[in-house]
């Protein structure tokens, strides 16, 4: 039984087999761990405690009829009570029974609903009734991830893969539901996606290349398959799923919508953000779409279609970073006119935060190599590098100086140059403002040969840091 706070005698426990709740006295500790969470799954600590959705649902409904509370109450007080004893509860679903003069009704979840009338659907083979409740699972889906994670703990996988191939059989509306329903159940859930899943992704994406609407959707679930996922972005990688992307920005290159999804897909190749494995293929990943499938020439070649789109421009520079990761790709950008459009943007559109963010991202990754440093220089670069620092006092003060640091590293040839334009005193400010700056700033400086204090953080004797 569930332990109201109202009786000070109780308080819950949760337990390892029964996943209940039992009185127990004021001084027993709150129980062991009932299971470990995913750690891919955003903003969650890997040891927590967490319990099912029918234990939450039991102690809300146990606070109603034993301790006589309101609904919303009986939710808040359980809510604590967990809470209390460091139980995860970002996948429960906090909702309150509807109450009559029998007592709580018995809740059902709206998600579990959804799925339960999608599955008749699916067995009953209906296209027509399966779309109108892919769209309704798909909504109840994107209300809130412990909507999807409840529905993923009842099987809602294997009910969309049945679904899938029902909508195979040339029905493309069908496929694109499916999808559509298969990205939001799978969003911060990239486990669920197993072999079948995505091997039909990947023919789906082939098969369907002339959709703008499937391809977008198609590879919003290759994101969320990926994100926090080294080996399904491996198996992706081996399926053939960089050409699709790269293939799908050439073909439709004048399609905001497609490019934008397809260089989040490119980039998202090229994380190493999964820490249940040593080592991810970032670097492989990125050297694959450049030498391979000429990334480098697809991106510089969007981005003359889209002179007048900052948000589009901002998603190519921001890609175009991620892949700069060899010598001889840095000087690629700039044979291939990549410097020429990065510095035209700089000086065009320098009103745009974002946009300007990532352009100096882009010429940052690029002066890498000393031969493109000096290109740099020569394009004007150091005076338009300034011009953004003054215009804009935030977000791109970051890359700026770690622009600057790249373009003085290894040589003092451009440090008097870029000292004369008034880059210490910007440099200075923007480790003053921004907290993210120090590190970046103080080697912008250091390497300008400023005078910068370097704090000893630690001489080897026991004691904490200094703050």
């Amino acid at each position: 039984m569930y332990g109201s706070r109202k009786g000070p005698e109780a308080v819950p426990r949760v337990t390892d087999d029964s996943l209940t709740f039992s009185h127990v006295a004021a001084n027993t500790g709150s129980g062991a761990s009932v299971g470990c969470l995913q750690p891919h799954e955003e903003g969650m600590k890997m040891a927590s405690k967490r319990i099912t959705q029918e234990t939450f649902d039991a102690a809300v409904r146990e606070n109603i009829e034993e301790f006589e509370m309101g609904p919303e109450e009986a939710v808040k007080e359980a809510v604590e009570q967990f809470e209390s004893q460091g139980v995860e509860l970002s996948n429960i679903i906090k909702m309150a029974p509807k109450v009559s003069e029998d007592g709580p009704q018995e809740l059902t979840h709206d998600i579990l609903q959804a799925l339960e009338d999608l599955q008749e659907s699916v067995a009953c083979c209906h296209p027509q009734e399966v779309s109108v409740q892919l769209a309704r699972f798909c909504e109840q889906c994107k209300q809130h991830r412990a909507c999807r994670f409840l529905a993923a703990q009842k099987g809602a996988y294997p009910i969309l893969l049945a679904a899938w191939k029902l909508a195979a059989a040339g029905d493309q509306g069908l496929v694109l539901q499916v999808l559509n329903a298969l990205s939001a159940l799978i969003d911060g859930q990239p486990d669920l996606l197993d072999t079948q899943g995505l091997k039909l992704l990947v023919a789906t994406l082939a098969q369907n290349g002339d959709s703008t609407d499937l391809i977008c959707t198609g590879i919003r679930c290759i994101r969320h398959a990926c994100l926090k996922h080294e080996q399904n972005r491996q198996n992706l990688v081996k399926a053939g799923v960089l050409p699709l992307l790269t293939g799908a920005i050439t073909r439709h290159s004048h399609c905001a919508d497609v490019v934008r999804e397809a260089c989040w897909g490119l980039r998202i190749m090229t994380f190493d953000d999964d820490i249940r494995v040593p080592f991810g293929h970032a670097h492989d990943h990125a050297k694959m779409i450049v030498q391979e499938n000429k990334g480098l020439k697809v991106l510089i070649e969007a981005a003359k279609a889209f002179p007048d789109n900052p948000s589009i421009l901002s998603e190519l520079c921001s890609t175009l970073s991620r892949l700069a990761v060899r010598n001889e790709f840095c000087q690629e950008v700039v044979d291939l006119g990549g410097l020429g459009i990065l510095m035209a943007l700089l000086a065009d559109c320098i009103d745009h935060q974002e946009l300007v963010k990532q352009v100096l991202s882009a010429l940052r990754a690029i002066a890498g190599n000393d031969d493109v440093k000096d290109a740099i220089v020569r394009a004007g670069g150091t005076e338009c590098i300034v011009a953004a620092m003054t215009r804009h006092l935030a977000s791109p003060q970051k890359q700026a100086c770690m622009l600057i640091r790249n373009l003085v590293a290894r040589s003092q040839a451009f440090s008097q140059l870029i000292l004369d334009l008034g880059a210490e005193a910007l440099i200075v400010q923007a480790r003053v403002a921004h907290q993210d700056c120090e590190d970046v700033a103080k080697a912008a400086l250091r390497d300008l040969g400023c005078r910068v204090e370097l704090r000893e953080l630690w001489t080897g004797q026991k004691g904490n840091l200094a703050p």
